[in-house]
């Protein structure tokens, strides 16, 4: 609060959190917005019906999507294909020697990597619009609880709706490539945050209210909300955590100028593939949720996979969703931390880890390091995901719990991540002005 305060009494701050709360509140309108072609009376008739239910994957990808999918918005894919997208490039750095050079290159690199990534973005667009339509069309998308929301089933109108989602779409990737220049934090993330928090404070609030007002309980409420800012707290906690790895550098002779001598060290978090295990391992789980819509429900392999996978407090999805994130936590560090190639780039620079060789040796022991702190934090990712499942089981709750391991992670990481952001820019701020105000006094002296 301190650090809100402080930023609103620096104009070059307070512009910068105003066009935010600006850029928030054009994509939120957007998400209410349905596009031509739907029946919003039927739409909404439909949702009425879900949220009585205990269906539970549409009402999960609802809340992700802060309400805009079930409601065919012209923002209803959200922020999901450039996820997506992101994810996609970034692994393909491990397939694709190119992908791999362009991360080496720096900033130029990157920005040619940030150019496919919106080129997968809109042909992702392209193609989960189309998906989303067509099960929309045939009744899937609603649980088949509903009537005709799509009308005019002919190719044009099935286009027509396609290119407003996509450009939908990437209107959402320009405001918030905006947000991250011209506002503060990281403008993907913060659309996410607020997608999520739109959905998230009213399903917490039904648990003690109800959704008529009448069979609410105010007992459980307590528990999940105290259980929740407790989650909070503790993932605040690891999210901060680090190992660090004390590192020397030798003085070196370059010309007629003696660099290097000083000491540092190299920050490994205890979460370093951050939330993308759980999204991984649940998106993963599931598909075979979303093929089973489309089958027979009177066949064995239909009632199996609703009754394990379709159900988030089964035995079979507790031990899949378990091994998942876990294996996904080791690839994906795996991934995006070399230590061969840290190792090589310590050496070059006349860096060393006391007490070990450079080179690959260096090597080893990063990978040793990173084992164990990769071990901590897929047991830390376990706690935080299954925690809502503990309480469903616990609390009798239905399964439209109004927030799981994903949401907890993103609302503290982003939340943090954002506020770390604003501290930082306020301390620049003031002592840019405490700079240019002493700068003054001297002239005014003279």
């Amino acid at each position: 609060m301190k650090t809100l305060i402080q930023a609103f009494r620096t104009k070059e701050l307070r512009n910068k959190i105003l066009f935010v709360f600006a850029m928030i509140i054009i994509y939120r309108i957007g998400s209410f917005i349905p596009i031509p072609g739907v029946d919003y009376k039927v739409i909404r008739a439909c949702t009425a019906k879900l949220a009585s239910s205990k269906e539970n994957f549409i009402g999960l990808v609802n809340l992700f999507s802060g309400g805009s999918l079930l409601q065919l918005s012209i923002f209803a894919l959200g922020v999901m294909p450039y996820i997506t997208a992101s994810i996609v490039i970034q692994l393909l750095r491990v397939v694709i020697p190119r992908f791999e050079a362009l991360h080496k290159e720096g900033q130029s690199g990157e920005t040619k990597l940030t150019q496919y990534t919106r080129y997968l973005t809109i042909g992702l667009a392209v193609l989960q619009s189309t998906t989303i339509l067509v099960t929309a069309r045939s009744g899937a998308l609603f649980n088949y609880q509903c009537g005709q929301v799509i009308p005019d089933g002919s190719m044009w109108s099935l286009i027509v709706m396609v290119l407003i989602m996509t450009g939908g779409t990437g209107l959402i990737m320009w405001m918030a490539e905006l947000i991250t220049d011209k506002g503060i934090g990281q403008g993907m993330s913060v659309l996410i945050f607020m997608s999520i928090c739109s959905g998230f404070l009213p399903k917490l609030w039904e648990i003690g209210w109800g959704s008529d007002g009448s069979n609410g309980d105010w007992t459980k409420f307590s528990i999940v909300a105290g259980v929740l800012l407790v989650i909070l707290i503790f993932v605040d906690f690891v999210e901060l955590a680090q190992r660090r790895i004390p590192v020397q550098y030798t003085r070196r002779m370059i010309g007629r100028k003696m660099y290097g001598g000083s000491s540092t060290y190299l920050p490994l978090k205890v979460n370093m593939s951050g939330v993308i295990p759980p999204i991984f391992a649940s998106s993963i789980l599931a598909v075979p949720t979303l093929v089973a819509q489309f089958g027979d429900h009177s066949q064995a392999w239909v009632q199996w996979i609703n009754e394990n996978l379709a159900n988030s407090t089964s035995a079979w999805y507790i031990a899949l969703y378990t091994v998942m994130i876990v294996f996904f936590c080791f690839f994906y560090t795996e991934i995006t931390f070399n230590p061969d190639e840290t190792a090589d780039n310590m050496k070059e620079y006349g860096g060393f880890i006391p007490g070990i060789r450079a080179g690959s040796a260096t090597s080893h022991y990063l990978n040793y390091v990173m084992n164990r702190l990769n071990t901590v934090g897929a047991i830390y990712l376990l706690f935080v995901a299954l925690i809502p499942t503990v309480l469903i089981m616990a609390l009798h709750l239905n399964t439209k719990l109004p927030f799981g391991g994903t949401t907890i992670l993103i609302i503290a990481g982003v939340g943090l991540d954002t506020l770390r952001q604003a501290k930082a820019q306020t301390e620049q701020f003031q002592y840019a002005g405490f700079l240019f105000d002493h700068n003054e006094q001297k002239q005014v002296s003279k």
